[in-house]
């Protein structure tokens, strides 16, 4: 198997701001002078649920799937100081890179686990965590086995019922991969919120969409408000919009998944 091409570069305009960058794909970007400067849009829209979930600063469990240069673990370390954070991360090469050229801040909480999601998921204990984040990609692709109604029993098992799940998905109008996953969501999870561009949601362009699931209300109105003032304005549609519009008739199973859609124009469409 071909090794990965994995490389950090500095932002041009900014020396504290550095891009990850695997097989020409831009996977994170991160501020080592101010993690609360977030540059992909999906980032800022999962830092607004994170904020909105309990008072500033409270601290909250965290697991993450993905890791990659870790934008959201050195967010929530500045946020919500003192949450006890684990990164699934596999790309052991991945992590020890960033190690190397962008180290964590001292006392950070973030703890990395060499273990695939469903690996890592798997041996966590139940109700071991506030909020889990699946941010993992191959490349520009979802893992097909971190999308089936069988993970999100692993993950509705490992969440505690006022905690949060929240899925960075990919894809475009009329979104079939976006709603099967939504589906093996609804498995599971009682309340379903999805987040994107407007420009996403109206099938003018291939887009990050964000899924956020819970057992508990989410706070959708405040989110919206959040929305609109957003320096990446985007669209929140609450539990009701979600059932009418997204929710498809079969989840993926562990038998039939498959990845995300590529990108329209190969692995840089992101960069």
């Amino acid at each position: 198997m071909t090794e990965r091409a994995i490389e950090i570069v500095q932002d041009r305009d900014r020396p504290s701001g550095h891009t990850l960058r695997i097989d020409g794909t831009d996977q994170s970007h991160v501020d080592l002078d101010d993690p609360r400067r977030l540059e992909f849009d999906y980032m800022q829209r999962i830092a607004d649920v994170i904020d909105a979930l309990a008072e500033p600063g409270r601290p909250l469990r965290f697991v993450h799937i993905g890791g990659a240069a870790m934008t959201i673990p050195r967010y929530v370390s500045v946020s919500r100081p003192t949450s006890a954070q684990i990164v699934l991360e596999p790309d052991e090469r991945v992590t020890a890179l960033v190690r190397e050229q962008l180290p964590l801040p001292r006392n950070s909480g973030i703890k990395v686990r060499p273990v695939d999601g469903r690996t890592g998921i798997a041996a966590l204990r139940p109700d071991f965590a506030d909020v889990v984040i699946l941010d993992a990609y191959d490349g520009a692709q979802v893992p097909a086995e971190l999308a089936t109604t069988e993970f999100f029993a692993e993950v509705a098992r490992v969440v505690v019922d006022s905690g949060v799940v929240l899925l960075n998905l990919a894809d475009r109008a009329p979104f079939p991969y976006v709603r099967r996953v939504v589906r093996g969501v609804r498995d599971h999870f009682d309340q379903v919120m999805i987040s994107a561009e407007p420009a996403t949601l109206k099938g003018r362009r291939f887009g990050n969409v964000l899924v956020s699931a819970s057992q508990s209300p989410l706070p959708w109105e405040a989110l919206a408000r959040r929305a609109a003032s957003s320096p990446f304005p985007y669209r929140v549609l609450p539990y009701r919009d979600v059932i009418e519009k997204f929710a498809g008739k079969t989840s993926f199973s562990d038998a039939d998944s498959e990845r995300s859609p590529a990108p329209p124009g190969g692995a840089t469409f992101f960069s």
